[in-house]
């Protein structure tokens, strides 16, 4: 845990003096941040990006005024085709919802160190050797920001520390008031995030980080993702060939009736979206277009346990009967 130099005082909040789980990373306060971090120390003339992202992977892109191409996926969430890089590109790939090591470790063979591997929601992959990869810490915990880096290429210049508390409300109004009283400042704090240039982690983040059980987290979520699996893979059109060890996200949910995403709001289990700004990009009749539209995100989170899951079953399987 990050100490002060005071003794004496009004008490701190309690966290433990734990580990991270990516101990020898670079400590940064975002991941579109720690993209940038990676595009500063390579000095990529283009680099090549999935379709199926986030807005704001455009952004550290624009802002170093770098090329950059789309390019497909499949239904399995991998690329439709390999383009030959030169000496300076770079190929962003996305390990999607933390089930697509298995393609991570076979680009990285492709591409060597111009892979660039978005693990933002894969927090418990670990990387791939010689290739540049870096994390969210908040898609999977309570944070209000946070992210690692794994590169062999330091940046030369000095980075300011970053202050979280300003950041904080939406998760402490979530403990007070609910949700939907806390939604708004989750809201102006991720906007707040990603006006926030390239700095590294927060004394507040780092503490958090160090008082996660990593290993209660992680068991907690694969069995979620099983229990959902077990009842629901006989009717979903996303199948993914997957390993004991993959962490997942989420659960993604293909079915053929587009009005189960707004029922399941209805009875209060939100899912979200991946990413409407796909909407626009790509035609209707691409798989992105059908991943963004159509895919229903069913959360598996260390909050919830099988009793949880077993309410989203039931609501499936009573919406399509």
């Amino acid at each position: 845990m990050i100490k002060n130099h005071t003794i004496g005082g009004y008490l701190e909040l309690e966290v433990r003096n734990g580990n991270h789980l990516h101990a020898g990373a670079i400590r940064l306060n975002s991941g579109t941040n720690a993209f940038e971090y990676i595009l500063r120390t390579r000095n990529y003339r283009k680099v090549y990006i999935p379709y199926y992202t986030c807005e704001a992977m455009l952004v550290p892109l624009q802002k170093l005024n770098i090329e950059y191409k789309f390019y497909y996926i499949n239904d399995q969430l991998e690329p439709t085709a390999l383009p030959q890089l030169e000496k300076n590109e770079g190929f962003l790939y996305t390990n999607y919802f933390g089930l697509k090591t298995q393609c991570v470790e076979k680009l990285s063979k492709y591409y060597g160190k111009h892979l660039i591997a978005d693990h933002t929601q894969a927090f418990f992959s670990p990387p791939c050797a010689d290739v540049d990869t870096f994390y969210s810490a908040r898609k999977f915990f309570g944070l209000p920001d946070g992210a690692y880096l794994f590169t062999d290429s330091p940046l030369t210049m000095l980075l300011e520390q970053d202050c979280s508390y300003q950041r904080c409300s939406h998760l402490l109004k979530r403990i007070d008031l609910g949700a939907s009283e806390g939604y708004p400042d989750f809201n102006a704090n991720t906007q707040d995030l990603a006006n926030t240039p390239l700095r590294r982690m927060s004394n507040l983040t780092e503490a958090l980080l160090g008082n996660i059980d990593y290993d209660t987290v992680r068991a907690q979520r694969i069995d979620n993702y099983r229990t959902l699996d077990n009842a629901l893979k006989t009717s979903n059109f996303l199948q993914f060939a997957t390993t004991p060890n993959d962490v997942p996200l989420v659960y993604p949910y293909l079915s053929d009736s587009p009005n189960l995403k707004h029922k399941l709001i209805e009875e209060r289990i939100f899912v979200a979206t991946y990413w409407p700004n796909v909407l626009q990009w790509v035609s209707a009749d691409t798989c992105e277009y059908m991943l963004a539209q159509n895919t229903c995100f069913l959360p598996i989170d260390q909050r919830y346990d099988a009793s949880d899951m077993k309410k989203i079953i039931n609501i499936i399987s009573s919406h399509h009967e």
